[in-house]
């Protein structure tokens, strides 16, 4: 037996040096087995994924690819091109606490938004009892009225357990009671694991709501109640820079990144005007943004967010100030109606990408936040998801764990640039009201999902649960109606919103028919032969509501017409290889077209020269990966009289 000399385990000291055109030129060899003739230079290419904001990431990333290309920095850029340096010293990349989640992990804060002061209460102790570590707190309109406040505290150590109020338009009034509250207690908010906030938002409020503060008449209150807590209550802070009312519309993450920017901005100037420093009105800020199922982009978005404020308040004469604290909120649109048990893995997915991405505290909302008031079951999920990421799988202990990545650097550095570049557009048109008022937000964000709600209805960005695997006999999922949010401004959408339309639909047929939409799958040959392509059909029609009726397993032309009229179904699709195509689809097309179906598709994308043929044998429309899965389901629905 060979003896290994003792040479320090020097791995790969022995190998050469591999460059990155060797390796492209391996990855076009392997495209180029999946057909086609692929350049070496085009194969990196054809692995790379465009997403929102012009930004495209690429299959693979080396010290030369971690860089933009025009990283120079200057007045119009949003700082150093790179996160070099450590948390706690600006530009905060690595995070805004030198500390950062090593010492307590981040704040669990659990959001309440119950009307009942009492039950409000029950439900407050219990979090705190299990876990929870800080309380956001529905104060006001639909929420536990001003002069419930007191009861909805009772018996909360505020002093351990920071509280934030989201108050809307009564935000001074609630502000103003939770003060009063404190007044007679020994401690107060701001004390404990995290700082507590009066919650003031006015332009947050101006985009849910499409009512403008003329008269500067909230901004102002806003400032009374900033110099207050920086004067009488230190720890405590004012104002909330909201950034979900634009995630929730649609918004691209630098679109949510450069909004907020254009809202702190406009607050920093509304309290400097009031006569804090700019130090002090740095202070009083507390950052929102939705933490999405997209590990990797989230991350980034909040070590770019803490970098482009750091921007600001060095350009604002503070740098030393600019740490922006953050609190994380698993992303209301990502958050599905239909098969919701699969929004805890999102959930969980967001929730570890916004604690490793830095964020200060994290809401994580109960997978049945799309449904209504959620029970005490999804309400305990949501709180343990932290505990399981703080306790047990060690997220926090680690500082910033993705810097040094040369994707997750390129990724910030992008974001960064993006959404500056939005920040300044939003500024050169007065500001964020004047851009809000004049329909400049309204209009690039609805611009950015219509291209994002086009991929979703191609299956180009999938929805589990809903546009791709869905399960059509599970059980609806009932909860208390929520109460109505706020509305009139920025629109709320969901990523499951027109697969959602669909499944209405089947749901109503079904309630008056007794069995939902049908669609038979007309499989030739053998199971080799049309399984793939029969599973494609069927997954694509359940999206839509419709069941697919596979029985028997495989038809001729000679049986098609009399398992078609057995099956109950409408139309039909005729799924197998290409190969047999050739011969079979003509013939089984005549033969259920003669039987009765109004509709009858093909899965697969017709070769040239047998698509006109098939078209004349019946053949209505042609079921292809990446089509528009919601046109196609609509006019199936539309075609069978499913109202």
């Amino acid at each position: 037996m060979t003896v290994l000399p003792d040479d320090g385990f020097p791995l790969a000291a022995e190998f050469p040096d591999v460059t990155h055109e060797q390796w492209r030129r391996l990855v076009a060899g392997v495209l180029r087995r999946t057909g086609g003739d692929v350049p070496d230079e085009a194969a990196e290419e054809m692995l790379s994924t465009a997403l929102e904001d012009g930004i495209t990431t690429l299959p693979l990333y080396t010290p030369d690819t971690a860089r933009r290309p025009d990283t120079t920095a200057g007045t119009g850029s949003p700082g150093v091109p790179e996160s070099r340096g450590f948390p706690g010293f600006a530009p905060f990349v690595r995070g805004g606490r030198p500390e950062g989640g090593a010492v307590a992990g981040w704040d669990v804060r659990q959001r309440h938004g119950l009307a009942d002061p009492a039950r409000t209460n029950e439900a407050v102790l219990t979090d705190l009892e299990n876990g929870v570590t800080s309380l956001w707190l529905s104060v006001g309109g639909t929420g536990v009225p001003v002069s419930g406040l007191g009861t909805a505290l009772e018996g909360v150590h505020l002093d351990l357990a920071p509280l934030v109020l989201d108050a809307g338009a009564e935000f001074e009034p609630a502000a103003r009671e939770l003060l009063r509250i404190l007044a007679g207690r020994p401690g107060g908010p701001g004390q404990g694991p995290g700082p507590g906030n009066l919650g003031a938002d006015p332009l947050g409020l101006a985009a849910r709501t499409g009512e403008y503060d003329e008269t500067g008449g909230q901004l102002a209150a806003a400032a009374d109640l900033a110099r207050l807590c920086h004067g009488s209550h230190p720890g405590l802070r004012a104002l909330t820079v909201d950034a979900m009312p634009y995630h929730e519309a649609g918004a691209s993450p630098a679109q949510e990144l450069g909004c907020s920017l254009a809202t702190g901005v406009a607050v920093l100037r509304s309290l400097t005007a009031a006569g804090l420093t700019a130090e002090a009105a740095l202070g009083q800020l507390e950052f929102r943004y939705a933490a999405s199922a997209d590990q990797f982009l989230t991350i980034a978005k909040f070590r770019a967010a803490r970098r482009v404020w750091a921007r600001v308040a060095e350009v604002c004469g503070a740098p030393s100030a600019g740490a922006q604290r953050q609190h994380a909120v698993t992303s209301p649109v990502m958050m599905t109606r239909r098969d919701p048990w699969v929004n805890m893995l999102r959930t969980t997915v967001a929730s570890l990408a916004a604690g490793a991405g830095g964020a200060d505290a994290v809401t994580v909302l109960p997978f049945d936040h799309a449904l209504g008031l959620p029970d005490a079951f999804a309400r305990r999920i949501a709180r343990n998801t932290s505990a399981i990421l703080l306790e047990e799988s060690h997220v926090g202990r680690v500082i910033d764990p993705a810097g040094g990545s040369w994707y997750v650097e390129r990724l910030t550095d992008e974001l960064a640039h993006a959404a500056w570049e939005w920040f300044r557009e939003i500024e050169r048109a007065g500001g964020q009201l004047a851009a809000l008022r004049g329909g400049l937000i309204s209009e690039r964000i609805g611009a950015a999902w219509e291209k994002r709600r086009a991929n979703l209805a191609r299956r180009a960005e999938p929805v589990t649960g809903v546009s791709e695997f869905p399960l059509l006999d599970q059980a609806p999922v009932e909860r208390d109606p929520a109460p109505a949010a706020p509305g009139g401004g920025l629109p709320r959408v969901r990523r499951d919103g027109d697969f959602e339309a669909l499944r209405a639909r089947s749901d109503a047929w079904l309630a008056t028919a007794g069995v939902r939409p049908r669609v038979f799958i007309a499989a030739l040959g053998p199971a080799s032969a049309h399984t793939a392509r029969a599973s494609f059909a069927g997954n694509l029609f359940r999206a839509g509501g419709v069941e697919p009726v596979h029985d028997p397993v495989s038809v001729d032309a000679e049986s098609a017409a009399a398992a078609f009229r057995a099956s109950g179904a409408a139309i039909a699709c005729v799924c197998s290889s290409d190969a047999l195509y050739a011969e079979g689809a003509g013939p089984v097309a005549r033969a259920l077209k003669e039987a009765g179906a109004v509709r009858v598709y093909l899965a697969g994308r017709p070769p040239a020269e047998l698509r006109e043929r098939w078209v004349r044998d019946g053949l209505d429309e042609f079921l292809v990966a990446g089509g528009d899965a919601v046109a196609v389901l609509t006019s199936a629905l539309d075609r069978m009289g499913v109202a």
